[in-house]
């Protein structure tokens, strides 16, 4: 059997003196150089390095936080108005579960008023049992946006299917008047000034009478 040494270095004390004798290396070659080195290259040699440390330490510390401290105005505005979408959906919430519950018959009624008062002749309301399909004829997406709030408010329905597709209204024409030409025979009319189709939707909703946004 072969004798152990305990003076003999092994794999871990070679491994922790690795890093000191690199140091110590790179010591003693810079030193002689250092001293080599002229009073004038030793302050630029000292300058420019404390110019890469206040770099690293710009890119490392200063910079992220400068970053955050701008885009922190903005990410407050985003989180406020989350905040005030959320206090208008719950307030919207207790007014609807505060009211009364409502009937089929009363829900249905409301949904025959608000289609009536809002979609007038270009929906039409069929019922089959506790189904309200209307069927809605090419209008306007702001009047379509109040019809389903006013719905969802007064009946207390939302649409449990929606099948609408996009359709164009015919384009609006504009006639100019033609230009006089004092006592002279009369200009010809100018062309009528034709405007781009406005987008429109049509389709079916279907309403479960059974089912409703509040109570």
């Amino acid at each position: 059997m072969t004798p152990i040494n305990p003076s003999a270095p092994g794999p871990a004390s070679a491994k922790a003196t690795g890093p000191a004798a690199a140091i110590h290396s790179l010591q003693a070659w810079a030193r002689p150089r250092w001293q080599q080195l002229a009073p004038r290259e030793r302050r630029a040699v000292t300058a420019a390095a404390w110019v890469c440390a206040a770099g690293l330490l710009w890119w490392l510390a200063l910079a992220p936080a400068l970053t955050t401290l701008r885009q922190a105005p903005a990410q407050h505005a985003q989180l406020d108005a989350q905040l005030s979408h959320m206090r208008q959906l719950s307030a919207l919430a207790t007014h609807l579960q505060a009211q009364p519950i409502r009937s089929s018959e009363e829900r249905l009624a409301a949904l025959q008023a608000d289609t009536r008062r809002l979609l007038g002749d270009t929906a039409r309301v069929r019922v089959s049992g506790e189904q309200v399909t209307v069927s809605v004829g090419a209008t306007h997406p702001d009047t379509l946006a109040q019809w389903l709030a006013d719905v969802r408010a007064n009946a207390r329905l939302t649409p449990a299917e929606a099948r609408l597709s996009r359709t164009t209204g015919p384009a609006s024409t504009q006639a100019t008047s033609p230009p006089t030409t004092g006592g002279g025979p009369t200009a010809p009319p100018a062309p009528e000034a034709q405007t781009q189709a406005k987008p429109l939707w049509q389709g079916e909703l279907v309403f479960a009478l059974g089912n409703s946004s509040g109570r």
